[in-house]
């Protein structure tokens, strides 16, 4: 076991583990840590407590000090800097012609670099970029290409459901989502039902995903022979949040019936075809 402490450095960041180094900290507050980045000031999300080794990285890095008025003030300032740098940045995008996009910019706690987000469809030589950044603040330079699931987590917004995105909002983590969970789940196929405004497929996706594999596994799937109490047939439609059936009988394909699940005995059950899924609809999956 160890004692741990979980830092955020984004409001909706991923959680990181330090070694408190004795200090107790509460939920909340600021500490200033060391980094691969350098050092950082970063919120509390996880108070003092004890993990199994096997759930860890070692070695941990400690915890420097909980962060002290000055220091936070100082966090206010790099703010502020952002603001500036980021206009300075588009002003050299244009001058440079380059086909990108910035989304952000991030100063380090102790100014040792500034690092530029920005999305682009292809690779994009930014060399002489950096080079101009790097004569006018006078520190090290990166820029670094994200996704578009990465660039909806960083300016926010409202989904298709009315809520401000899950991304950045509460997911710490992006998690896979596939079209697979979308059949599984019986939506429709239609991409834009599907996806959200980031043009992959909605994170929400992933949150009933269990329950549905559960019902999956205890309800014949469509195309599934079962027998009922009026003889045997063909599973034509499922519902599997109600549990119902309907059913094709053998000689009759058209008297199709509804039963539910627990009238019916399963003979032989259907694969979920994925055949019907094509290219563009594939192509929502990227960067999941």
């Amino acid at each position: 076991m160890a004692e741990i402490i979980g830092v955020r450095f984004k409001s909706v960041g991923k959680v990181y583990y330090f070694d408190p180094d004795s200090i107790v900290v509460q939920k909340g507050i600021h500490v200033i840590v060391e980094t691969a980045r350098g050092i950082e000031c970063g919120e509390v999300a996880v108070a003092n407590r004890e993990v199994s080794d096997e759930n860890i990285v070692k070695p941990l890095k400690k915890v420097i000090r909980i962060a002290t008025p000055e220091d936070l003030n100082r966090v206010e300032e790099n703010r502020k800097k952002e603001k500036e740098a980021f206009q300075t940045c588009l002003e050299k995008i244009e001058k440079h012609k380059l086909d990108m996009k910035l989304v952000d910019v991030e100063f380090t706690f102790d100014n040792n670099k500034i690092l530029f987000y920005f999305t682009a469809d292809g690779r994009v030589d930014f060399r002489e970029l950096v080079k101009d950044l790097a004569s006018v603040f006078r520190t090290r330079i990166e820029l670094r290409q994200i996704g578009v699931r990465d660039e909806a987590k960083m300016l926010g917004g409202l989904g298709i459901c009315g809520r401000p995105f899950c991304c950045s909002t509460f997911l710490g983590e992006f998690q896979p989502v596939s079209i697979k969970m979308a059949k599984e789940q019986g939506l429709s196929l239609n991409p834009t039902k599907i996806s959200g405004t980031c043009g992959r497929l909605m994170c929400c996706l992933k949150y009933e995903q269990e329950a549905y594999e559960d019902l999956l596994r205890t309800t014949p799937k469509q195309g599934a022979f079962v027998k009922t109490k009026d003889g045997r047939g063909t599973v034509v439609e499922v519902n599997l949040l109600t549990g119902m059936l309907k059913v094709a009988p053998e000689k009759d394909a058209a008297a199709a019936k509804y039963y539910n699940k627990k009238e019916v005995r399963l003979i032989k059950d259907a694969e979920l075809k994925m055949d019907g899924v094509d290219a563009e609809l594939k192509k929502l999956e990227r960067d999941t």
